[in-house]
């Protein structure tokens, strides 16, 4: 990813200004990047909804004659017109489709589809490598789609416009790879939570959908913190009232309403299998049609077209007609055969505009699929027996649960995503018997690509788990001096020649001032040289690369490397400037210099030795102090230094400060000395009877 010399001085000046977060501690951090991810967030989630508006308005209600259907929290409840131009339906769709497959194709080729795969990957494996240009292309290219009646949802758009912030933020400020993936994971948060008005859910969203069995814990308050920015800013523009308006007065009264809800938890599962199975292999065909690129938007959206005409809930996003078979009256006058094919007709609908090139979520319409099998299973309930709940909109609700929850392994966050959208949290009983069921029908099957098991398959969580005491290793001592750093003004042919030379495989390359521009491969610099004499390295340099700060320690350099396409990183100071670089060799040799060091600390322990705690007193000869300054005996060794909320491991030359609380190895027989050095400690500090204190 090459960046221009605008985007650059952008980038440093940012860089200074807020380069004190960088090390910060968690939650002063998280409070000043989440609050700045959710603005963005909230801001993009309000534009990227007026350009649906606008092109839907334009396209389906001008062109088409045809005005969809709207839920409460969006103008009110109205139900859809009839189509004043029947014909003109299916030519709208395929000619928007068409459209934002040329701009994707032309503009930014990995904005195509749904975009949540596309953040998640960046969450897992390149957390610094997402495009603003891929944002701003998905958003024209998601109007467009929807806007002329293509099934799909806002979430993806919006999910990948603050992810996308998340990640330019993190190479911004050169935060570490872990930081790197909490900003996309916030900003993934921030985005569905503010377009669909759920914060709370939306921030467990950011932290449960990398995973199928796992939780991203260090994720939920950052999520949390960008979630609820997002949907204030977003709230601004289009008010705070839920989706669906307050439906707060359905409530779950009678024990063995529950059964109705159990079956439901098992349709909606089996529904939920349906819709992973039709999307994957339905997809599959279509990209592997042997057709001009052109011809399969343009097809999709004439079936499109044609099946809405039929059954006009797939058009659209199809909140407004979910809207409406939470209407006892409105759904009894459907027919029957309508309702049962709506949710197969949506899924159907929905595979064909995401996998023909055009732009959408699969989040919303996941929700509204199960939404509709919740209003199938009332309407047969109903025809059955007497004993069926009154109003079908309990079952629209938990139904929208229990299929999207089930099928993202987000029950959780699904769960209190629909609870807010509906306002409704006295459902959450029999959803939880729905959701249950529907996790158990769907298995391990999941509508996400990217979405990996647990942690531990993260490669660079797999790395970090497997060196247990790289924590304790400062990348400023296992870093190296790199071999060549190479001049942004110089012409890449010399570049590659010095490379070469030097036999290696990059470099970082700075500018006149010696501030870091990014990295630049032989392999590209032997691709790129023969442009002519005018190609110059700075035009060639990464700047997404991974890189790391000097205050980084060995796990986020582990993670760091893991994640790199290069195998090794640059390590910065708080000026851009590069000291040195970090490789696998450094890992390696930074990793055993760790273990030696702390080996042979612990061996100078002997009999008698206990584990104690210690605090340093305000004006003790401790405070202020570098370890190395203070004569301890050898048999006492600090292991590690809680200082506020940030637990570090030591060296010599930590420096010491009031109210920091140490955790030592020390002869029983040393208290005096600890008394010296550290002060009496205060009343209920102390060890009693005899025991060390732990």
């Amino acid at each position: 990813m090459l960046a221009n010399p605008f985007t650059r001085t952008i980038r440093h000046s940012v860089s200074r200004t807020l380069a004190g977060l960088r090390a910060a501690p968690y939650l002063r951090r998280w409070l000043a990047l989440g609050a700045i991810i959710g603005v963005v967030a909230g801001l993009g989630a309000a534009l990227f909804l007026w350009m649906l508006q606008t092109a839907s308005h334009l396209l389906m209600a001008l062109v088409g004659g045809y005005t969809e259907a709207t839920p409460a929290g969006e103008g009110g409840i109205h139900a859809a017109s009839p189509f004043a131009t029947p014909w003109a339906i299916p030519l709208i769709a395929a000619a928007g489709m068409l459209a934002a497959a040329i701009i994707v194709r032309y503009f930014a080729p990995e904005a195509e589809g749904h975009g949540t795969d596309a953040a998640l990957e960046a969450v897992h494996f390149h957390p610094m490598r997402l495009r603003g240009r891929a944002a701003i292309v998905k958003m024209i290219a998601a109007a467009l789609t929807i806007g002329a009646g293509g099934s799909g949802g806002r979430e993806g758009p919006t999910a990948q416009i603050s992810a996308t912030f998340g990640s330019v933020l993190a190479r911004v400020l050169n935060l570490s790879p872990a930081d790197a993936r909490i900003a996309v994971s916030a900003g993934i948060a921030s985005g569905i939570g503010s377009i669909f008005r759920a914060p709370l859910g939306g921030a467990i969203l950011g932290a449960e959908l990398p995973y199928r069995d796992d939780v991203e814990t260090e994720a939920l308050v950052p999520s949390l913190i960008a979630s609820i920015v997002a949907f204030t800013v977003f709230g601004v523009f289009y008010g705070f009232a839920p989706i669906f308006g307050d439906l707060g007065g359905y409530h779950f009264a009678h024990i063995a309403d529950l059964l109705f809800f159990a079956a439901l938890g098992i349709v909606c599962g089996l529904v939920g299998r349906t819709y992973i199975t039709v999307f994957r292999r339905l997809s599959a065909a279509v990209k592997g049609l042997r057709l001009p690129w052109f011809a399969k938007p343009v097809l999709a959206g004439f079936v499109v077209g044609g099946i809405g005409l039929v059954i006009p809930g797939v058009l659209g996003t199809g909140y407004g007609d979910l809207q409406q078979v939470m209407l006892t009256k409105t759904l009894l006058g459907l027919p029957l055969w309508v309702v049962l094919l709506l949710p197969f007709a949506k899924i159907l609908a929905t595979t064909l505009t995401i996998s023909s090139g055009g732009v959408g979520g699969i989040f919303g319409p996941g929700m509204v699929i199960g939404g509709v099998t919740g209003a199938a299973v009332w309407r047969l309930s109903e025809l059955v027996t007497d004993m069926t709940p009154s109003s079908p909109t309990p079952f629209v609700i938990v139904g929208m649960m229990a299929c999207f929850g089930a099928i993202a392994h987000s029950p959780l966050a699904v769960m209190l995503m629909v609870a807010e959208m509906t306002g409704n949290l006295s459902l959450l009983a029999p959803a939880m018997v729905a959701i249950a069921l529907a996790t158990l029908v769907v298995g391990d099957s999941t509508i996400y690509v990217a979405q990996l098991k647990n942690r531990a398959a993260q490669p660079a969580h797999r790395m970090s788990l497997g060196l247990p005491m790289a924590a304790a290793v400062g990348v400023r001592s296992a870093m190296s001096t790199p071999r060549v750093v190479l001049a942004s003004t110089m012409p890449a042919t010399e570049a590659a020649a010095r490379l070469m030379e030097a036999k290696v495989p990059g470099a970082p390359v700075v500018d006149d001032a010696n501030r870091y521009q990014g990295v630049v491969s032989l392999a590209a610099l032997q691709a790129l040289s023969d442009h002519g004499p005018s190609t110059t390295v700075g035009k060639l340099a990464d700047a997404a690369a991974m890189t790391l700060s000097d205050i980084a320690t060995l796990d986020q350099a582990i993670d760091a490397v893991v994640t790199s396409k290069t195998g090794w990183v640059p390590v910065l100071d708080p000026a851009m400037t590069v000291l040195g670089i970090v490789g696998v060799k450094d890992l390696v040799s930074g990793y055993q210099l760790g273990l030696a060091d702390a080996t042979r600390r612990l061996a100078r322990a002997g009999s008698g030795t206990a584990f104690v705690e210690r605090l340093v007193i305000a004006g003790s000869p401790a405070d202020g102090a570098a370890v190395r300054t203070l004569g301890l005996p050898r048999q006492v060794i600090i292991l590690t230094v809680l200082h506020g909320d940030e637990l570090m491991f030591v060296d010599a030359d930590t420096t010491l400060h009031a109210d920091d609380r140490l955790a030592i190895v020390a002869d029983r027989e040393r208290g005096p000395i600890l008394d010296t050095v550290f002060g009496e400690q205060p009343a209920g500090e102390q060890p009693t009877n005899g025991q060390p204190e732990i």
